[in-house]
């Protein structure tokens, strides 16, 4: 199979590139603008396969999407501006990356024809809950700009698959983290910090609950409703792992060896949701069905 891989010069997308080369025979071409969060430095282990190539472009450029899609048998879309403090300083960015990109993503994909589009979302598009998890069919609650870009190109990318009869599916990822995360993003920001003597910034009480998923997992997770999911559904990926941003830090805090010293609580991030908590039934019963498949063969 030949892919088309959306921001894989950045952290998620990279690992799956990664992943898929070291784990089929599949081509892959990373269409990417290289953003700040994006390098092509991510590539570094792979760059001289002879099943990789690398284009440079916008996903809001059509012209340059169909140029580089056609020809290829299923499109994984990453790209997408993915930092909720960033959209709160410029939502104006997110709304046309996430809902304008993934239109013309979507358009240039039913015009060329693939046999299969893996919109890829995240769990913060449900909102936050206090108890129990949220399902796929459960309704949409996004509570930040990013999260709100992120629903909206949910459902941009789904009514493709009804209007058109684009063969989309969805997953929606609770919190990754691992090799090759731009250091904005808590765990990279918190481990650098500290290894340069520097406090760690946590919001508010410290209390608010997330699920963190190991990006190869969730790559895993994401290859397999690539080519295992049905057309038309959604599927969310998480690990199980929740745990407040205090115990989080506290578990970074004792790794880098100090103290609660190194904890600066500043001002609580605007709309800062309370809890994540996904329901991954669904992806795992079909981890489940091919694991039986490939028994039987």
């Amino acid at each position: 199979m030949k892919l088309f891989v959306t921001g894989a010069a950045g952290f998620i997308g990279s690992n799956y590139v990664r992943h898929v080369l070291g784990t089929t025979d599949d081509e892959v071409t990373v269409f990417d603008a290289l953003t700040y969060a994006g390098t092509t430095a991510n590539f570094h282990d792979f760059e001289d396969d002879s099943r990789f190539t690398f284009v440079k472009g916008n996903i809001c450029d059509r012209e340059a999407v169909n140029s580089a899609m056609a020809g290829h048998d299923a499109v994984v879309h990453f790209a997408a501006e993915s930092h909720v403090d960033r959209s709160i300083v410029n939502p104006d960015e997110f709304v046309r990356t996430n809902c304008d990109g993934t239109n013309v993503i979507c358009d240039v994909a039913r015009h060329v024809e693939v046999d299969r589009l893996l919109h890829i979302s995240t769990d913060e598009v449900y909102g936050s809950i206090e108890t129990g998890s949220f399902t796929e069919t459960d309704p949409l609650d996004p509570r930040s700009p990013y999260s709100a870009s992120k629903a909206g190109s949910d459902l941009v990318a789904l009514s493709y698959a009804t209007t058109y009869g684009l063969p989309v599916i969805v997953t929606r990822s609770s919190n990754n983290f691992g090799p090759y995360q731009f250091p904005e993003k808590v765990i990279p920001l918190f481990v650098t910090n500290l290894l340069d003597g520097i406090k760690v910034p946590l919001y508010g009480d410290g209390l608010n609950i997330r699920d963190w998923c190991y990006v190869e997992d969730n790559c895993v997770g994401v290859d397999l409703v690539l080519r295992e999911g049905q057309i038309g559904e959604i599927y969310n990926i998480g690990a199980g792992n929740e745990v407040t941003n205090k115990e989080l830090t506290h578990l970074i805090l004792e790794l880098c060896g100090t103290d609660e010293s190194m904890i600066e609580y500043v001002q609580d991030r605007l709309g800062h949701d309370r809890r994540y908590s996904i329901d991954t039934a669904k992806c795992e019963r079909s981890a489940g069905a091919q694991n039986a498949s490939s028994t039987r063969r």
